[in-house]
């Protein structure tokens, strides 16, 4: 028998795959050749079916990613939104919004760690802790993580870190969640308008839109509480902890560009250490001047502050290394599926209102979070698709009318009578 061996084109091929046969030499029992349209027919039907196969196995894994997709959507929502009700509980006994955020920060050292482990067991070439901290700290230049670079390229984000925060949780103490978490939405909009200006991104009339939204969202939110000094403080804190956190992210695309999964543990973990170093004094302070003050070390709910700082953790993981195993947008609406969630939370634990006011605002401000998910050739991808509409339409109508007039030449030819009839 004659052997042949196949080889298939690449993935994005897998519709009208290119099946080359080659024969093996050296094979001493050949039988004779088929013809060729039985060699065509037998290579067609050989096509189509690793054409079947090859786009079976393109459809099963984007359902594997976009399984993996919805449990990380959850993961983010159940994460963001737990950390956020935990801190509000947390406050209650123990009021040290600072002294919260000094300590859960502390917690980001696990991250070189655990992307270590996930390394040894998903990487195929196994290297040491040392090799690997070596390779990841190329990130920050040449010559590595110098003392230079330490203060230069990681304490200012550090102190962005502190600050997104501690103002995040000093708001919770202010306002109601629900508030804070719709609000905070807004640091998307604010990262397009720093990267429109600083980065001088691709201007985009939609995300022009979605930040005018934002913006009306913010003051709508405003005025629902008829502008009390007490929500308009937190509303001002919550806006500060998004401007930090787009600053953050701008000033890291700028300064630093992208990174990879490890350079970007290995930074998370640089800014723990950065933390401890030089954040600590802070909260000492504050205790001592009795503005974060706990008269004892037992009163201090740990249970409570390990487990904000075990959801935060989870949080930034997930929204850091998500993207490994599903899409980028629907990590992002884990963020914005955490509102309802905490709306739903409040309307049974506190005295919210939702008057008219709040919830369009509510909406609107999620309505620009969800514009600004659209990606930069949405446009494009908008127009080929009516295109294709278009196209299908004007192929429709003449096979339909085809279909009438076919139908009509047969009936007239079985009704029309025969010549012969009338021969005689």
């Amino acid at each position: 028998m004659k052997k042949h061996s196949a080889r298939v084109a690449p993935l994005s091929a897998c519709n009208s795959p290119v099946l080359t046969l080659t024969k093996v030499e050296g094979d001493e029992h050949s039988r004779e050749s088929p013809a060729p349209a039985e060699a065509q027919m037998q290579a067609g039907v050989e096509g189509s079916g690793r054409g079947n196969r090859c786009c079976w196995k393109c459809s099963v894994t984007q359902l594997k990613k976009f399984f993996w997709g919805v449990a990380v959507v959850l993961g983010v929502c159940s994460s963001w939104s737990g950390s956020t009700q935990l801190a509000k509980l947390t406050f209650k006994k123990f009021d040290a919004p600072f002294t919260l955020t000094w300590f859960a920060t502390n917690w980001n050292f696990l991250f070189f760690p655990l992307y270590y482990i996930g390394h040894v067991f998903k990487s195929a070439e196994k290297q040491s802790p040392k090799q690997r901290y070596r390779e990841c700290c190329r990130f920050f230049g040449d010559n590595g993580l110098t003392m230079k670079v330490f203060f230069t390229k990681a304490a200012p984000f550090g102190v962005l870190w502190t600050l997104t925060n501690y103002l995040y949780l000093h708001a919770i103490k202010k306002i109601n969640t629900t508030d804070v978490s719709v609000l905070f939405c807004c640091n998307k909009a604010f990262v397009f308008l720093l990267s429109w200006i600083v980065l001088r991104d691709r201007f985009m009339g939609v995300r022009i839109v979605a930040a005018i939204l934002a913006i009306a969202g913010i003051v709508m939110m405003t005025y629902a509480d008829g502008f009390h000094s007490h929500s308009v403080i937190g509303i001002a804190l919550v806006v500060g902890s998004a401007s930090m956190s787009a600053l953050y992210k701008v000033l890291f695309k700028l300064l630093l560009g992208s990174a990879k999964f490890g350079e970007a543990a290995l930074f998370l973990s640089v800014l723990s250490v950065f933390n401890v170093l030089f954040i600590t004094c802070i909260p000492v302070i504050l205790y001592f001047t009795k503005v974060e003050y706990w008269s004892s070390f037992d009163v201090i709910p740990w249970g409570n502050l390990c487990g904000f700082s075990i959801l935060l953790l989870t949080f930034n993981i997930l929204l850091n290394f998500g993207i490994a195993i599903t899409y980028p947008t629907l990590i992002s609406l884990g963020i914005v599926l955490s509102v309802p969630v905490n709306a739903i939370v409040d309307h049974y634990t506190s005295e919210i209102v939702f008057n008219s006011v709040r919830v369009i605002a509510i909406v609107i401000i999620g309505l620009g979070f969800l514009l600004l998910l659209l990606p930069e050739e949405w446009d494009v991808w908008l127009m080929k698709l009516l295109t294709r509409l278009k196209v299908r339409k004007k192929e429709e109508i003449p096979e339909g009318n085809g279909d009438i007039v076919s139908g009509l030449q047969s009936k007239s030819r079985r009704t029309r009578p025969s010549m012969s009839s009338f021969a005689h």
